[in-house]
């Protein structure tokens, strides 16, 4: 190496941290008196020092992600005249040009089918809700129903990675860890993203990868953590046979005073990622027992998530434990249910489908709302897709199935600044092209910094020459559904 860039770095590292000793007491000090005052106050660590920009209406996220495209026709999007359309075959005015998968291109028709479900309207809102969704139907007034949802997407990877990331190739920051990095922690003791997987009644659906939780190119300490269905919530939570937490206390601080030498040697910021790991990590050996520990919780909260509510990995447990860390200040809480992509036998999968989420999902919103957290919660339900109005393979008016969909489809959101009892956006008969209001992707991630005070423009991060955000250059806030 060059001797005076080898006088720089060690004028720049060591040198400084030797001569500013005194300084950098202070500095932790400080730090230390910050994380008292985060345990008191409830208010953010970490986090950009501008953020966030404007008064949030919300401080933290759940979101309850249906992996493999939920079909909009069984479930929200009521759809009247297909019943006397029954096989016909796609108007191609209706189909124009459109891409469809390979599934079903080489299908000589595409025979119109209506949902074997039927729906009713339900609330003074007078949303049309699905059969298979009667316990949501009941809350229908604290939602507010996406109806022109539409991605770019048409295949499962590419349609998943870009909800979570906004952008379908992989490598890009999830939208947790976009908030962890923006808007910083609320709590000390557990992370402030967090991620769990439910497998569904039907089968385990389309593989979910950790990239999906994952920080990208920001640091690595912003990257979700995955609570586990069985065993250790986290790996490695428990101590080794032999080592109490004394022994395991002293083991992290020798660890810690060894990689704090490796920050002063090499100055490389994934070294101070370990050290944070590695304290959170024994801080949760604590706060992750206590937070699934149901005994605190009544038998009439058990009983409105469920029967599955005690059942390890299950939605129902997923949603009650969602509770729990909005409870504790998780900023980010996102759910993943699998097995929601029906090619054929469509309707009894849905129906299997429904059933796991639907009492879940109404409770949890219910729940908030009598805690008062529904207020500063946001809640956002849906897939990477949609499903086809035509039928997919052989046709029967009782067992059909359907394609992807990803020209429109349905979310919904409730609480943290949402209006309820609102539906938006308008399809055409078929649920196949959007007549008004259409809501991309990008417009939904923007809607959902905007409502926890961020300005999605300028939430930035620098990296191979350009500044990167969660919204790409695109992205517009979905202001008919803000309260």
């Amino acid at each position: 190496m060059n001797p005076v860039e080898s006088l720089k770095r060690q004028l720049t590292r060591r040198s400084f941290l030797g001569l500013s000793s005194t300084c950098l007491g202070a500095a932790a000090l400080n730090s230390l008196l910050a994380t008292d005052s985060l345990a008191q106050s409830g208010k953010s660590a970490g986090g950009l020092v501008d953020l966030p920009h404007f008064a949030p209406k919300a401080k933290r996220v759940i979101y309850l992600f249906q992996s493999g495209g939920p079909s909009q026709h069984e479930l929200w999007d009521y759809k009247p005249k297909l019943k006397d359309m029954v096989g016909e075959d796609l108007p191609p005015s209706v189909r124009g040009n459109q891409r469809v998968t390979a599934m079903t291109s080489g299908q000589l028709s595409f025979p119109l089918v209506p949902s074997i479900y039927g729906f009713e309207q339900h609330g003074q809102s007078g949303a049309w809700v699905s059969e298979l969704m009667p316990h949501t139907a009941k809350i229908v007034d604290d939602l507010a129903f996406i109806k022109t949802m539409h991605t770019e997407a048409i295949n499962h990877d590419p349609g998943i990675t870009f909800f979570q990331t906004g952008a379908q190739l992989a490598g890009r920051p999830s939208i947790g860890a976009w908030l962890d990095y923006g808007l910083g922690s609320m709590n000390e003791d557990l992370p402030a993203f967090v991620a769990m997987v439910s497998i569904g009644s039907g089968n385990g659906g389309q593989p979910l990868y950790d990239r999906l939780w994952g920080s990208g190119f920001l640091p690595t300490k912003h990257q979700g953590v995955k609570f586990l269905a069985s065993g250790d919530p986290v790996l490695y939570l428990s101590n080794p046979p032999g080592v109490n937490s004394l022994t395991r206390r002293r083991f992290l601080d020798d660890l810690a005073r060894l990689n704090e030498l490796t920050q002063e040697e090499y100055g490389d910021p994934e070294t101070n990622t370990r050290i944070s790991q590695y304290e959170m990590a024994y801080r949760m050996q604590t706060s992750v027992p206590e937070l699934n520990d149901l005994s605190d919780e009544s038998q009439a909260t058990l009983d409105s998530y469920g029967p599955d509510v005690l059942k390890p990995g299950s939605f129902a447990r997923n949603c009650l434990l969602a509770r729990r860390l909005a409870e504790r200040d998780v900023r980010f809480i996102q759910l993943f249910h699998r097995g929601w992509d029906q090619h054929t036998r469509l309707p009894g999968g849905i129906r299997n489908q429904a059933l796991d989420v639907d009492q879940p999902q109404a409770a949890l919103v219910q729940d908030l709302k009598e805690r008062g957290l529904l207020d500063d919660t946001l809640v956002v339900w849906g897939g990477e897709f949609g499903r086809s109005v035509y039928c997919q393979g052989k046709f029967t008016e009782e067992v059909y199935g359907r394609d992807h969909h990803p020209r429109c489809f349905t979310m919904w959101m409730a609480g943290g600044g949402i209006k309820p009892g609102v539906t938006h956006g308008e399809t055409d008969d078929f649920s196949y092209n959007i007549v008004k209001d259409p809501v991309h992707v990008h417009d939904l991630h923007a809607t959902i910094l905007h409502l926890l005070g961020v300005d999605h423009t300028r939430l930035t991060f620098h990296y191979q020459g350009r500044d990167f955000r969660l919204t790409d250059v695109h992205g517009r806030i979905v202001e008919p559904i803000l309260a």
